[in-house]
């Protein structure tokens, strides 16, 4: 059974998700304020948070600050904010997704799943990832390797955490070196259907990744920009 947090001071809202997740088979833990979430993030270990970015005693951006710095489960936004500058910054935070309010239970479920579908491997998925990594010649890369089981990246001998978006993307472009990907391709990788989320979010991911693998993340030399298309991937030696 997955388990869910769900961070969230409306006690209607909340109780209402709660309850929808419980009938579908998910173990739910609910938390009305940022501190609360926190401490049961900590005890809990959801497979998949829920966060409100309106809560009465911290910012819901801190609270997946906070989440991220210690852990790469998938965090969902929930929020009355539309604007595109609030979905680009829950992104940059680390969030994996951001979800409108008023929306669907049935867009909510199936973002879920996905996510959750996407961060629990499985030992026969875990098998097969493995087998995919291995299928990429030490030569393309050196400097950047994946480690399937624990979602990290080698990043020149040292490991580098990412979220779920960014692990999934370096996944894809290290398995397709040299493959131009649009920003829809890529954009579909990660979450697998369509996604109130705008190419916008690949542009903010694709920033982050830089920042953790390219020694000069201004003058990339790693993920290279194909402009007016997406990006690919360049394995090269790095000195």
């Amino acid at each position: 059974m997955y388990k869910v947090l769900v961070i969230e001071d409306d006690v209607m809202m909340s109780n209402m998700l709660s309850m929808y997740l419980s009938e579908e088979g998910y173990s739910v833990e609910q938390a009305f304020a940022g501190e609360e979430g926190l401490r049961l993030a900590d005890q809990f270990h959801p497979d998949l948070v829920l966060l409100d970015l309106i809560l009465p005693d911290m910012n819901g951006i801190e609270v997946c600050k906070e989440i991220r710095s210690v852990s790469n489960v998938p965090i969902m936004i929930l929020s009355m904010k539309s604007e595109v500058s609030e979905r680009v910054q829950a992104l940059k935070t680390g969030a994996d997704d951001y979800l409108c309010k008023p929306f669907s239970m049935h867009e909510l479920t199936a973002r879920l799943e996905a996510l959750i579908r996407r961060s629990n491997v499985t030992h026969n998925e875990t098998a097969a990832a493995k087998a995919e990594a291995s299928a990429v010649p030490e030569s393309v890369d050196e400097h950047i390797q994946l480690d399937i089981e624990r979602r990290l990246l080698l990043v020149r001998g040292q490991w580098v955490e990412t979220t779920f978006s960014e692990y999934e993307l370096m996944k894809l472009f290290l398995t397709h070196p040299g493959k131009v990907f649009s920003r829809e391709e890529l954009l579909n990788a990660i979450r697998g259907f369509d996604s109130f989320v705008t190419d916008r979010a690949i542009d903010v991911h694709i920033v982050n990744l830089r920042k953790k693998i390219e020694q000069n993340p201004k003058e990339p030399r790693l993920i290279r920009t194909v402009w007016g298309f997406g990006y690919k991937y360049t394995a090269q030696s790095v000195t």
